[in-house]
Parts: C-alpha cells; sequence; structure tokens
C-alpha cells in the first residue's frame, strides 16, 4: 500500500488539525485516543499520520520523511524551508506583534533589545525599518525579558492578549496575522501526484465551506 505521510503539530492547533481532516472523512479515532503513539496508520484512508513539534514540522516535510505537513506561518517565515506551501487553512489564527511595558515606547529610541523565539523574522523585521537592534533568542516565557530588564521589547505570537496584561505588557505594534499552512515535500508533489492532489482538493473544499460558513 502507498501512503500518504502527514505531520501534525502538536499544541495548541492539534485538536484543530484533528477536526480538519474528520471533517474531509478521514477516520480520527486512533488520533483522539489516548496513546502515546507517535505514528498512527490509518489504512482505510492511505494515510499516516505522525505527531511532531511545531519546529520539526518543515524540517520533517522538506527532507521527505512525511509528504506534507500542517504547521504556523510563523515557523515557515521563521525556518525558510525549500518546500511547498499550498494551503491557507485559516486555522490557529493569531497576530504576531512587538509588545513591551504599559508606558514604554520605541519612538525615538536609536538602538532596541528585543527578545523572541523568532530571531530570524525580527532581524528581517526591524531591518525593514531602520531599526538598530540586539535581538536576544528566547524559548519559554518571552514575557519576563522587559519585565525583569533583559530587553526593551519583545516579538511574539499574541491571541488574546490576556498573558501581556497580567504581565503589565502591551501591543506596541502588529507585525503580520498567522494561521496555520498545508505544506508540501516537492518531490512528492510529482511522485504521488494524483494522491496528493485529491487530498489537497478535499482539504482546499472543507477550508472554503468553513469560511462561508463564518
Amino acid at each position: 500500500m502507498e501512503w500518504i505521510k502527514i505531520g501534525l503539530a502538536k499544541g495548541r492547533l492539534l485538536e484543530e488539525e484533528i477536526k480538519l481532516l474528520r471533517n474531509i472523512g478521514v477516520d480520527c479515532s486512533v488520533l483522539t485516543s489516548k496513546s502515546r503513539q507517535l505514528v498512527f496508520e490509518i489504512p482505510e484512508n492511505n494515510l499516516q499520520v505522525v505527531m511532531l513539534k511545531a519546529p520539526d514540522v518543515p524540517t520533517y516535510v522538506e527532507h521527505g520523511i512525511v509528504d506534507m505537513g500542517i504547521v504556523g506561518k510563523d515557523v515557515l517565515l521563521e525556518q525558510e524551508k525549500q518546500l511547498y506551501e499550498v494551503v491557507d487553512l485559516r486555522l490557529g489564527k493569531c497576530r504576531l506583534s512587538v509588545a513591551g511595558k504599559d508606558g514604554d515606547t520605541m519612538e525615538g529610541k536609536k538602538h532596541l533589545r528585543v527578545a523572541t523565539k523568532y530571531p530570524n523574522i525580527a532581524k528581517r523585521y526591524f531591518a525593514e525599518k531602520v531599526q538598530s537592534v540586539e535581538i536576544i533568542k528566547q524559548e519559554g516565557s518571552v514575557e519576563l525579558a522587559p519585565i525583569l530588564g533583559l530587553s526593551d521589547v519583545i516579538l511574539d505570537i499574541v491571541e488574546t492578549g490576556n498573558t501581556l496584561r497580567a504581565n503589565g505588557l502591551i501591543v506596541m505594534e502588529d507585525v503580520m496575522e498567522i494561521s496555520a499552512r498545508l505544506v508540501l515535500n516537492k518531490v512528492s508533489y510529482k511522485t504521488k501526484k494524483d494522491m496528493v492532489r485529491k487530498l489537497i482538493e478535499r482539504i482546499n473544499t472543507e477550508v472554503d465551506k468553513q469560511s462561508f460558513n463564518v
């Protein structure tokens, strides 16, 4: 049997990813079990599902370990892997924003210290603004950086803004809107063209239907 292998990003997107697959007719019962298993086979749909950390999805797709994957646009922009971005799934919508302490401003500052999980995006963004910056790579709670004086501002994902407000921070600038994307390995597009095309068409139809119903 020839499989289509798809990588799903674990974490905040996973529930929506599984719902999308279920809505296009995939039997997702094995995916919703409490198993610690990371690779699942769904023979009736010729589908093999691999659970991955979001930053690993583009790497697995680029190297052809999986044929396609679902991951946030933020990860794609940060990593700039060689793959095809084929569908904006409009899932997990949020913003990538610059935030800092309430009452502070970036206006008139010749040099900024920026804490972020996205150093490449931050470098490009502030270069376009012709703003001198020191990028401080962070993992975990980026919000701590301006509070404790490690940075002037942060560049991070903002969903509701509740975490920022709870820590005395505000959004200073919105960088871009972010949502989940379906990405495709370049070789798989050629070698499994018919299978891949049919799955993409079903996903596209479902995304359009959900957008129409909003």
